[in-house]
């Protein structure tokens, strides 16, 4: 059977009435967006995966990505609380790489913002979803990006390189770089050592050209000093970081893993109860928690937003796909959105598209 956009829209006007029945409010957001507001959030690396057009009066504009951001903007500038939102439309996504993969599709989300219960709130979405995919035969995986960012925070090093450590967590590369060299095992490269010990790193330089000033430039440079001296990373904190990022699950068998590990980081500890907690409220929902996946790095390379719970569900036999559903909890990019006002926030989409080429219900 050949899927046709009216299919799509059909099957994502029926999951976002199945939001709708409970209890959540259909929203509308433009298509275009204001470029300044992702780039301030996701920095120059979304050029690479949105379409990006120039308006002569509103400046620079992107096809919109996802709803996430849009609809945060929204609730922060005025909306209730508690509130459930549902919404469906087309997102837009550049692909460089893969030419077999849309580059606009159709969304169907449910965002929950309420301070009262977190883990109730994150139980609801995923069990709402699984609902509505239970008969495609999928594969859910659960993770918490708030296990490793309590972790880092918990290291014993300059706000620094915890810093620049957190920076990265969506960057897996790079940040195992930034853990290795913290930790002393890879050489400082060649022109930066020569850098840190010339008593005068600016001495017959060429004029500048660009935007650094000379201050900038020797802020930098003190900076990089600073973190020469700072002492490496001990084998036991590596060791730590590397025991979290290996756990892959069971969830009552990962929880076991990192009670233990907390004995050890005590910074892990109010993660733990999290997940705890959450995981009760899932069983509350009548979810299936002792065969659930929790992976511990799960969400680390196309999450960037998620700040806690995360999750997505899989085709087992279509690993070509990406996940027909995936969400999380957001409560930074509520406060960020907010101007430093803050409510926790979680949500997840469903991808109407994927659900009729799984053989769901039209």
């Amino acid at each position: 059977m050949t899927l046709t956009r009216a299919m799509a829209r059909a099957e994502a006007a029926r999951l976002r009435d199945a939001f709708a029945a409970a209890g959540a409010h259909p929203v509308e957001t433009p298509i275009l967006q204001p470029a300044a507001t992702l780039l301030d959030l996701y920095g120059e690396d979304i050029r690479a995966r949105a379409y990006v057009t120039q308006d002569p009066l509103r400046g620079e504009q992107m096809l919109r990505p996802d709803f996430t951001v849009p609809v945060v903007q929204m609730h922060m500038e005025g909306g209730a609380e508690p509130a459930r939102y549902t919404y469906a439309g087309e997102v837009f996504r550049r692909q460089e790489d893969d030419p077999e993969r849309a580059s606009e599709y159709l969304q169907v989300g449910f965002e929950i913002f309420d301070r009262a219960d977190p883990a109730g709130a994150e139980a609801e979405v995923f069990a709402r979803i699984s609902d509505l995919v239970q008969p495609l035969g999928l594969r859910a995986a659960t993770g918490d990006i708030g296990v490793l960012t309590a972790a880092l925070q918990g290291l014993e090093t300059s706000d620094r390189r915890r810093a620049a450590l957190m920076r990265h967590i969506w960057r897996p590369r790079r940040f195992r770089a930034l853990m290795e060299r913290f930790a002393g095992k890879a050489p400082v490269p060649p022109a930066r050592a020569a850098l840190l010990a010339a008593e005068d790193p600016m001495a017959g330089c060429a004029p500048l050209i660009g935007l650094r000033g000379p201050d900038e430039i020797a802020s930098r440079i003190d900076a990089l000093r600073e973190d020469a001296e700072t002492p490496p990373l001990s084998a036991a904190q590596v060791q730590l970081i590397d025991a979290i990022l290996s756990v892959r699950e069971t969830l009552p068998n990962a929880l076991e893993h990192l009670r233990d590990i907390a004995v050890d980081l005590a910074a892990l500890q109010p993660s733990v109860d999290r997940i705890e907690a959450r995981a009760e409220a899932l069983a509350n929902r009548g979810v299936d928690v002792e065969s659930l996946d929790f992976e511990a790095s799960y969400g680390r390379t196309s999450m960037e937003y998620y700040d806690g719970f995360v999750f997505g569900f899989y085709a087992p036999a279509r690993p070509d796909l990406p996940p027909v559903a995936s969400g999380g909890r957001y409560d930074a990019l509520t406060r960020r959105l907010g101007g430093g006002r803050a409510i926790p926030a979680v949500g997840g989409v469903i991808r109407p598209g994927l659900v009729l080429e799984m053989g769901g219900a039209a």
